[in-house]
């Protein structure tokens, strides 16, 4: 490691970083920015994920249209991370800089991405995530087609750890084009690698830095003054191993609910709707926890949401996961999996 990304990480920990000298762990600029470059700013907050952080920046690096700028901001790592991250970075075919810095969360981590780049267009990936060659050409291409549309977004890869892909959105979610407001209180939203936003919507927003769930209620804020311009294409990846915040259930119920009451009334819904919105998201996570195995959980939640259950169909296809043993519910996930992989291979470009 540089004596001047450890100085930067020194310093940043320390609280002294007031100006950019002192905050900028490492930053490089290349001269092989052209005219093919997208007005992208593309910003990786990295905490953690020394394992997978080499793999998202060099699929960054293949777009097919490249970014204006790339900046890696290392959210208080202690993996190794950011050593991974410089040494990565001496490839970067566009001007790129690394932030080490002491642990502030991942919002706060986005808000400051936002802030110091300047992009007509943001997008971020997840430091374990990993975008297909032509994700930027695509988005770019459909948001400048949709100057109504806040963000653009699509279907994704689910991958493992070694790059196996065992689901694909493109299977069961049903995404909508334009006007997502009730996709979204109905708990379906974009996965974050699928998501091009225009700056111009999130100038004023930004996230919410009490939020764990971080990408949800901005969702919602979004959707309440522009469309969401949807591409049915698989153009990107989002990893899953034993540290995705998704797998905590609690918060995620928990922060659906608590952005639905931020946001939902700005969306023009009546009281009533919001509350039956509010219902439908304990009915799914009722169907999240059976597949967990905890159904003394889900039957609480079932009982507390019966006003959202969706149809006859839906209740007795719960009531029927009930019935079935977890031993079995897991050998079918293990299956689904298995026949995914069988489908779709390995995601390329490893």
């Amino acid at each position: 490691m540089s004596d001047e990304l450890k100085t930067g990480i020194q310093e940043s920990r320390a609280g002294t970083a007031g100006g950019d000298s002192a905050s900028r762990a490492a930053t490089r600029r290349s001269s092989l920015v052209t005219h093919h470059s997208a007005p992208v700013s593309v910003v990786v907050p990295s905490h953690n994920h020394a394992p997978f952080v080499e793999r998202t920046l060099r699929s960054i690096f293949r777009q097919t249209r490249a970014p204006r700028e790339l900046l890696v901001i290392d959210d208080g790592s202690r993996d190794g991370s950011a050593g991974v991250i410089e040494r990565a970075l001496r490839d970067c075919p566009v001007p790129c800089e690394l932030v080490a810095r002491e642990n502030r969360g991942l919002c706060a981590t986005l808000n400051e991405g936002l802030a110091r780049t300047s992009g007509e267009y943001f997008a971020y990936l997840g430091s374990d995530d990993v975008w297909l060659p032509d994700f930027l050409l695509a988005r770019v291409a459909l948001l400048g087609a949709r100057p109504r549309a806040a963000l653009a977004y699509g279907n994704a890869y689910s991958i493992d750890a070694q790059d196996r892909i065992i689901d694909s959105t493109a299977d069961w979610a049903r995404y909508v084009d334009g006007d997502a407001r009730r996709m979204l209180m109905g708990t379906l939203a974009p996965l974050s690698p699928t998501v091009l936003y225009r700056r111009a919507a999130l100038e004023g927003r930004g996230w919410n830095e009490s939020a764990r769930l971080e990408d949800y209620e901005l969702y919602l804020r979004l959707a309440a003054g522009g469309e969401f311009a949807f591409d049915p294409r698989v153009l990107s990846a989002w990893r899953v191993h034993g540290r995705n915040a998704s797998g905590d259930l609690e918060m995620m119920l928990s922060e659906r609910l608590a952005a639905q009451a931020a946001a939902g009334p700005g969306l023009g819904f009546s009281e009533a709707e919001l509350r039956r919105f509010a219902a439908r998201a304990r009915f799914r996570s009722a169907e999240e926890f059976i597949r967990r195995g905890r159904k003394r959980r889900a039957a609480g939640l079932v009982l507390g949401g019966l006003g959202g259950v969706p149809s006859p169909a839906a209740a007795a296809r719960t009531l029927l996961k009930f019935l079935t043993p977890h031993a079995l519910i897991e050998r079918r996930r293990r299956r689904g999996r298995e026949r995914a992989f069988a489908r779709y291979g390995r995601l390329p470009g490893a």
